[in-house]
């Protein structure tokens, strides 16, 4: 249960975090309407939609969260959650395969069978690739539109202990044929450098 909830706290981190104008110290690559994104500090690139912005958390030791989001309005971004684990998390497998691991994330979210109907998870797919966990999944509040979500989760060392890369591209159903595609994209670009 402990691990659940860690997993849950890590994903909520992913959409509640402060977003503050960077220009950081990462090294940034253009490539056909997207730019390769490359933060040598946290060792992973992501290529990234050429005119959004940057934002990141101030980052407190054991947790780093970096984002990436159009210039206009919308509720449509892709944001890098880095935390630190426990010593017993020596790899990803130590959360589970990635079937148990997508659904105890989906389920631990979903709300729909409280009453009043509370937030509606759906998981759509996961995958074991790369060393990474792909997942995706839509989500749904109570009279608000439809989300949808692409996320990829990591595990490295940094040298000194293991971390937990959670990246989470997120884009509403409105703004699925603007968005959809380069989320998508970004998402899956996701790599260890």
């Amino acid at each position: 249960m402990k691990r659940r909830d860690a997993l849950l706290q890590i994903l909520f981190s992913a959409f509640s975090f402060p977003l503050i104008a960077s220009d950081a110290s990462a090294e940034i690559e253009l490539q056909e309407n997207f730019r390769v994104y490359s933060d040598e500090t946290n060792k992973f690139k992501i290529s990234i939609p050429q005119d959004w912005l940057v934002g990141a958390g101030e980052p407190n030791g054991y947790k780093s969260v970096t984002a990436f989001y159009p210039e206009e309005p919308s509720n449509s971004n892709v944001s890098i959650a880095i935390t630190g684990l426990g010593a017993d998390f020596t790899r990803l497998e130590s959360f589970g395969k990635v079937d148990a691991f997508a659904e105890s994330l989906v389920s631990g979210l979903d709300r729909s069978w409280q009453r009043p109907p509370g937030l509606a998870a759906k998981l759509i797919d996961s995958k074991a690739a790369n060393g990474l966990y792909y997942i995706e999944y839509t989500l749904q509040n109570p009279g608000e539109s439809l989300r949808h979500i692409f996320s990829v989760i990591g595990m490295a060392s940094n040298g000194w202990y293991n971390r937990l890369y959670t990246v989470t591209g997120q884009f509403v159903v409105s703004e699925s044929e603007k968005y959809g595609s380069k989320i998508e994209k970004s998402v899956s670009s996701f790599r260890f450098t």
